[in-house]
C-alpha cells in the first residue's frame, strides 16, 4: 500500500495552529469563555510527509487486533481519503497543498461507532482474520471518503417560495422581495401556522435527501419563527430529529434571522436577550432541548452591528458557540466583529473587507462560504482565494432554505471550484474537516482517523475527485453512506448496474 497526497496549486505560506476545542451546547459562562479563547498564531510547519498506515493503537503494523466483534469492515478500497493524518482540527495555508490519501486500504469501525483501524488491506486482513463483523463491504475499485459536513442549513420551515424564484429571474433583488413582505417574512407566517408534526415530517424528508447526497453531519437553524413560541417549536423539532434520525445535527438558535413586524432592531434584540435566551438556558438545563450555536443576520435593514454584538455576546455568555450571518449584501464589518468576539464561524462574507479577512485568519474564525447563495441571488462570489491565501479556515455549506433549495454538498463543492476558484482538495477539506471545525466538532468528525466517529461514504469511482468533478452525479456515484459504522443509505440503483 502507498500513502500519497492529492495535490493542489500551492498558495503562499499561511499560519496554522491547533486550537482548543470550543464549547458544545449550553454551558455555564465562565468555562465557555475559557474554552473560546484562541491560542496565539503560529508559523506554518514544513510540508507533511506521506501519512503512515494507521493500525490499532496508531502503530504502523506492529500491534495485533484485540479479539472481539466489530460493526463494519470496509475492505480493499482503491483509495481511502482520510483528509487528515495527525489529528489536525482544521486545514489551512500550507496544509491544504495536499490531503492524506491511502491506496489499497481497508477500514474497521467498532461496535461503539468509532474507527478502530485504517491501513493496508493485507495488514488489516491479517490482524482481523479471527474477528467477526456485523457487516463487511467489498470496496474493490471504489473510494472511501469522510462523511460530508454541511455547515449552514435552514431545514425547518413551511411554505414554499418557488414563486419568488420567478420574481428573481425577472430582476427582483433579495431585499426587494424581503421589503415587499416576501422572503423570510413569508416563511415565518407559514411556519408559525404549521404544527410540530408537520414541521418534523418535512424536516425528516429534507435530512434524508441530504444523507443521500453524502451528508452525515448538518448544522440546522431555527429562525422562521422570530417569536419565542415558534422558535422553541422549531428547536423542539430539531431536537427530535437529533434523537431519532441517524444523521448528526448541530443545532443553532437563529431567532435574530429577521426583525419581526412592528418592532425595531433594538426592541427585537432586547426581547431575545431578556426573554428568548433565558428560556433556552432553562430548557437546556432540563434536557428538553440541546442548542450548540447562536446566529444573527447582521445586515443593513435587519440587525446592525451593535444589535448583533449584543445578541451574540449574550449567547456566548450562556456557552453558545457564535456562528452568524455577516457581510452578505452590504459591508457591515461582520468579519471584524466575528474575530473580536471569538466567533467560531461567520457565514456568507461576500462583502467582507480585507481587514476583516485578515482579522478572521488571526483569530482562527472560520469562513463558511455558500456558493449556492451567490449563484441563485446573482451576487458576487465570496473572495475564497483571498481568504485561503491569507490563511483563513474556509468551510462550505449548502445554505439549504426556501431561497436556495440545494441538498447536495457535492454540488456545493463543484460550484466552489468553478465559481470561487478553489481546488478540489481545498473544497473537500472545506466540506469535511473545516466544516466540522466551524461547528466545534472536528475532534470527532470531518476526517477518517482512528478514534473518530465512523461517518463515511463509499463512491463507485477509482479516484475520489469524481465526487466533485461529476456535476450533479452523486445520485449514481454514492453507493453507501455510513454513520457510526452503520449503513444509513444504500444506493439500490447503483447495485443494478
Amino acid at each position: 500500500m502507498r500513502g500519497r497526497r492529492a495535490r493542489a496549486p500551492a498558495p503562499p505560506p499561511a499560519p496554522r495552529c491547533r486550537p482548543r476545542l470550543p464549547p458544545r451546547g449550553l454551558r455555564p459562562a465562565p468555562s465557555s469563555a475559557r474554552a473560546l479563547r484562541r491560542r496565539p498564531q503560529s508559523r506554518a510547519p514544513a510540508p507533511r510527509p506521506p501519512p503512515p498506515s494507521v493500525l490499532p493503537g496508531g502503530l504502523p503494523g506492529t500491534r495485533g487486533a484485540m479479539a472481539g466483534g466489530h460493526r463494519l469492515l470496509l475492505e480493499n478500497a482503491r483509495q481511502v481519503v482520510t483528509v487528515c493524518a495527525r489529528g489536525e482540527r482544521f486545514l489551512a495555508g500550507d496544509a491544504l497543498h495536499s490531503l492524506a490519501v491511502l491506496e489499497g486500504a481497508s477500514l474497521v469501525v467498532g461496535t461503539d461507532g468509532f474507527i478502530k483501524a485504517i491501513g493496508p488491506a493485507d495488514a488489516i486482513q491479517k490482524l482481523f482474520s479471527e474477528e467477526t463483523f456485523e457487516e463487511r463491504i467489498d470496496c474493490s475499485g471504489k473510494c472511501i471518503l469522510p462523511g460530508l459536513v454541511d455547515a449552514h442549513t435552514h431545514p425547518v420551515w413551511a411554505g414554499e417560495r418557488v414563486h419568488e424564484f420567478a420574481m428573481k429571474l425577472a430582476g427582483a433583488t433579495y431585499m426587494d422581495i424581503h421589503q415587499a413582505g416576501g422572503g423570510i417574512n413569508f416563511t415565518v407566517e407559514h411556519t408559525r401556522q404549521a404544527s410540530e408534526e408537520e414541521l418534523f415530517g418535512s424536516l425528516r424528508g429534507r435530512l434524508q435527501s441530504m444523507v443521500r447526497a453524502g451528508t452525515t453531519l448538518a448544522e440546522c437553524k431555527s429562525g422562521y419563527g422570530l417569536d419565542l413560541q415558534t422558535e422553541l417549536k422549531m428547536l423542539r423539532v430539531i431536537e427530535r430529529a437529533r434523537r431519532q434520525l441517524p444523521i448528526g445535527i448541530s443545532a443553532t438558535y437563529c431567532g435574530a434571522h429577521s426583525v419581526p413586524k412592528g418592532k425595531t432592531a433594538v426592541e427585537a434584540a432586547d426581547e431575545i436577550i431578556n426573554s428568548h435566551l433565558p428560556k433556552l438556558m432553562e430548557l437546556g438545563a432540563s434536557g428538553e432541548i440541546h442548542v450548540d450555536n447562536i446566529d444573527v443576520f447582521c445586515e443593513k435593514g435587519v440587525f446592525d452591528l451593535n444589535s448583533t454584538r449584543r445578541i451574540l455576546q449574550s449567547g456566548k455568555e450562556m456557552g453558545l458557540q457564535i456562528n452568524f450571518h455577516g457581510d452578505e449584501l452590504h459591508p457591515m464589518k461582520a468579519a471584524e466583529l466575528g474575530a473580536e468576539l471569538g466567533a467560531l464561524a461567520v457565514s456568507h462574507l461576500e462583502e467582507a473587507s480585507d481587514e476583516g479577512i485578515a482579522a478572521m485568519a488571526t483569530a482562527r474564525c472560520s469562513a463558511i462560504l455558500l456558493p449556492t447563495t451567490a449563484y441563485m441571488l446573482r451576487l458576487k462570489q465570496p473572495r475564497a482565494r483571498k481568504m485561503l491565501d491569507e490563511g483563513v479556515i474556509v468551510a462550505l455549506g449548502s445554505d439549504f432554505n426556501p431561497n436556495a433549495y440545494c441538498f447536495s454538498m457535492p454540488v456545493v463543492m463543484h460550484l466552489a471550484c468553478v465559481n470561487m476558484r478553489m481546488s478540489m482538495p481545498e473544497a473537500l477539506a472545506a466540506a469535511t474537516i473545516n466544516a466540522a471545525y466551524a461547528l466545534g466538532k472536528s475532534h470527532t468528525h470531518g476526517s477518517l482517523e482512528v478514534g473518530k466517529q465512523g461517518d463515511l461514504i463509499v463512491i463507485n469511482a477509482a479516484r475520489w475527485e469524481h465526487l466533485i468533478y461529476q456535476f450533479g452525479g452523486h445520485h449514481e456515484l454514492i453507493e453507501y453512506v455510513v454513520a457510526k459504522g452503520k449503513v444509513i443509505y444504500k444506493n439500490e440503483r447503483s447495485e443494478r448496474k
